[in-house]
């Protein structure tokens, strides 16, 4: 790998010297970076994820078609990055190369509220020289996310958020963050993830459930959030079931899922 001395503008490399311009090398290490990439370098040369067009990525169509690789030191010198995203994407002998060789990694954060996605939207940006892009994506997503009610509103009403897997999620996570702009207060009792208790929920059932990751169908089938107690206990509770890529990473996307659970309140 080498060390690109060079401008980024929209995808592009201009290289000093009037050297003719050519796309951008974006080097995407997970599935999160690849919502990212494809977001903010649709005109770049991208090396995406092998998880890229999943079914629960956001961005899986704009996927199809693209390089896809595997996030490791071998893939990363034969592709030569200019500029290289990641999420938790990475080991640690390829990040040290990287850094070695004097490669722009862009870090996505682990956003907890709606600031933390719009400061990793602006970082992403920033470095592949989207910030035009990046703005967009910002006001899209202020855009999206349900208006806070006027003056005094009534108390918020209680949700529970579950995914198939049988975890919630309590304060400190961007679930808590969507739920409160959907206006929900959030029922879990402990702060970040957390698995369930079947018999406690048997016993103190909440007044809503929200749940997650329940269209993949052939994930988790067997987890503690399908367990038949739950499914009983879930009739005329749910207050929505949030799409799963809408959920797999703090991104722009999250808006979407807090105007699901608004508009099935």
């Amino acid at each position: 790998m080498r060390l690109a001395v060079a401008v980024l503008a929209g995808g592009v490399l201009l290289a000093p010297g009037g050297a003719e311009a050519r796309p951008l090398r974006v080097l995407s290490l997970d599935q999160c970076a690849d919502q990212y990439a494809l977001a903010l370098a649709p005109d770049a040369d991208l090396a995406l994820s092998p998880r890229a067009d999943d079914p629960d990525a956001w961005m899986r169509d704009a996927a199809v078609g693209r390089r896809r690789v595997r996030p490791t030191l071998e893939a990363a010198i034969a592709f030569q990055p200019d500029v290289v995203v990641r999420y938790w994407g990475g080991g640690p002998r390829l990040l040290a190369r990287l850094e070695a060789d004097g490669v722009r990694v862009l870090t996505i954060e682990d956003a907890t509220d709606f600031d933390g996605v719009r400061a990793d939207i602006r970082t992403v940006s920033k470095g592949l020289g989207a910030t035009k892009r990046g703005e967009a994506l910002i006001a899209r997503m202020n855009a999206t996310l349900p208006a806070r009610p006027i003056g005094e509103a009534a108390a918020k009403p209680r949700a529970l958020y579950l995914t198939a897997g049988g975890f919630t999620a309590g304060k400190g996570t961007l679930i808590d963050a969507i739920l409160s702009a959907a206006g929900f207060a959030n029922a879990a009792e402990a702060p970040y993830f957390a698995p369930v208790s079947i018999e406690r929920m048997v016993m103190f059932p909440p007044a809503r459930f929200v749940l997650g990751f329940f269209d993949q169908t052939r994930s988790d089938w067997r987890g503690a959030g399908r367990h038949p107690a739950l499914r009983r206990l879930m009739r005329g509770r749910v207050a929505a079931k949030l799409p799963s890529a809408a959920l797999t990473c703090p991104g722009w996307f999250a808006a979407d899922a807090a105007a699901t659970l608004k508009g099935g309140a």
